[in-house]
């Protein structure tokens, strides 16, 4: 039996995302999108003034995880094969649906704020996620001290 949260789940990707939609709407979001691919999936929304993007990672379809059984390696069948990455796809945007409701109950109850859960996610003027500039530089970045970050992060130039 596997610990990760929802590894068994029923619930379908499309359910899952429809949640996460109503989930967005019920605590203020402004506008919602999504997109997906083979290697991921995204989210995107609107609230409080800022656009948010969660990146999702999807499994690969041709992992051996999902064509061999765990016990003893056996070959799966197409179908079993598809099943079980169709359940870990499943699993995964459960998690995310958890993540997000998590966030932003935090927020409603006061918690924490909007800007200390969702900062990582937030879109800068380049149309990259603070995260997705700051983490590559994070050692240089804390070096520096918090002003020149904040500075350049609203100046929205990347972090170099």
């Amino acid at each position: 039996m596997s610990t990760r949260y929802a590894a068994d789940t029923s619930v379908s990707v499309e359910k899952s995302r429809s949640e996460i939609e109503r989930l967005l709407l019920k605590y203020g979001a402004s506008s919602f999108m999504y997109a997906w691919g083979e290697e991921s999936a995204m989210i995107m929304f609107k609230k409080s003034g800022r656009t948010i993007k969660f990146v999702l990672p999807l499994p690969n379809k041709d992992a051996d995880e999902f064509w061999l059984t765990t016990a003893r390696r056996n070959p799966r069948t197409p179908a079993q094969a598809y099943e079980s990455w169709e359940q870990a796809c499943r699993q995964r945007w459960r998690a995310l649906c958890l993540v997000i409701k998590a966030k932003l109950e935090a927020v409603e109850t006061g918690i924490t704020t909007f800007e200390q859960e969702f900062l990582p996610h937030m879109l800068t003027a380049t149309g990259q996620t603070v995260a997705e500039q700051l983490i590559p530089r994070l050692g240089e970045v804390m070096a520096k001290g918090s002003g020149d970050v904040f500075k350049m992060l609203t100046d929205g130039r990347s972090i170099s």
